[in-house]
């Protein structure tokens, strides 16, 4: 897989080298050696903890590319062409504790680094890992990637990407689509429907007239918690121009379909029994073509929940679920001076996996 080039990125270059976005004591250590002229040559050695998607890679290459160096007479001289970098690739499977990049050159170089390329792969490898696991729990059906309100708009860039590598097949925002070239997709939302009086209909109807040659028409269909109703209305409404459903109810409410079911609180919210009512009601009324898509609260167990029980749903809508947890990384010292130096419990663990980085 090619790497994505540094441009892609739009660093912050200037702020990154004067280390403003550094753990203090990194920029420190780094002033420290230039003051005293000590260049220490050392191998860096960086890894995680767990069974992982390596992500962010890339990003953390960019960084070393157009941020090493030091400060010379007042200027800047770029490192890059000192170091040796060896890594990974975006998308590829890590164990725990493997050697995912090395950096190996003179330290103060790239000490005031380590904060940043650390924070890339922490990030974009959480958003990979928890993606794959959605990917993997949906045996093939698309998952569209939906957190983007969850979360600060700086990260929707990097996040979109690392969701794109993991196998998501579609994303909300342009922003998350940007590094490939994409454009972020959406269904038919409340708001809309609300602002045309709470009319599913009405405001599907001019949506699909407005924007059915540049995206699939999908609707909410839980605005007034009778789905079943609404995706045939909506459906007889659109005709071909519609492409799919989308369910959501609220976890609170129990839709109208399943209101007579024995066990009011265990229909709540979207269940695989709400689809099953919802597909055969659309089949039954020669819509087998309109796909359901489901939302509101997935994770990688509810839609193992789903697929074990059989549930006719064409694609999941995963939100806060894929931005959880942790997967950080650490960088230690291992080789200094060519000769073996590295803190208590750790220790130089070689990769052949590891490519140069030109």
């Amino acid at each position: 897989m090619a790497r994505l080039p540094p441009e892609t990125f739009r660093l912050p270059v200037e702020r990154m080298r004067e280390g403003y976005y550094t753990d203090q004591y990194f920029n420190l250590t780094r002033d420290l050696l230039e003051l005293e002229g000590h260049r220490p040559r050392v191998l860096m050695q960086v890894f995680q903890k767990q069974e992982a998607i390596l992500g962010g890679v890339d990003e953390a290459i960019a960084v070393l590319k157009q941020c090493a160096g030091r400060h010379v007479d007042g200027g800047w001289e770029e490192g890059w062409d000192e170091l040796e970098v060896r890594a990974l690739h975006e998308g590829d499977e890590v164990s725990p504790r493997e050697t995912v990049m090395t950096i190996e050159g003179d330290y103060g170089l790239f000490a005031h680094l380590e904060t940043v390329y650390l924070g890339c792969m922490a990030r974009r490898t959480l958003v990979m890992r928890n993606v794959k696991a959605v990917v993997d729990a949906a045996h093939g059906k698309p998952i569209l990637f939906f957190p983007a309100r969850h979360d600060h708009w700086l990260v929707q860039t990097g996040d979109g990407w690392a969701a794109h590598v993991a196998g998501a097949i579609g994303v909300s925002t342009d922003a998350q689509a940007s590094w490939w070239g994409g454009r972020g997709v959406g269904t038919v939302p409340h708001a809309l429907i609300a602002a045309f009086g709470g009319d599913t209909v009405a405001a599907a109807r001019l949506f699909a007239d407005r924007y059915h040659d540049e995206t699939n028409i999908t609707v909410l269909v839980d605005f007034e918690n009778d789905s079943v109703r609404t995706a045939l209305e909506v459906a007889d409404a659109l005709g071909e121009h519609l492409w799919g459903v989308r369910l959501d109810t609220s976890e609170q409410l129990v839709d109208v379909a399943l209101q007579d079911e024995p066990d009011p609180a265990g229909n709540r919210g979207v269940t695989p029994l709400l689809t099953r009512r919802v597909r055969d009601a659309l089949d039954a009324a020669g819509h087998e073509r309109v796909r359901i898509v489901v939302s509101g609260g997935f994770d990688h167990e509810k839609i193992a929940r789903f697929e074990a029980e059989g549930a006719p749903v064409d694609a999941y809508g995963v939100g806060s679920s894929l931005l959880r947890g942790q997967n950080d990384f650490t960088a230690d010292v291992v080789r200094v001076d060519g000769r073996p130096l590295a803190k208590a419990g750790r220790q130089e663990n070689p990769n052949p996996r590891l490519e140069h980085v030109d």
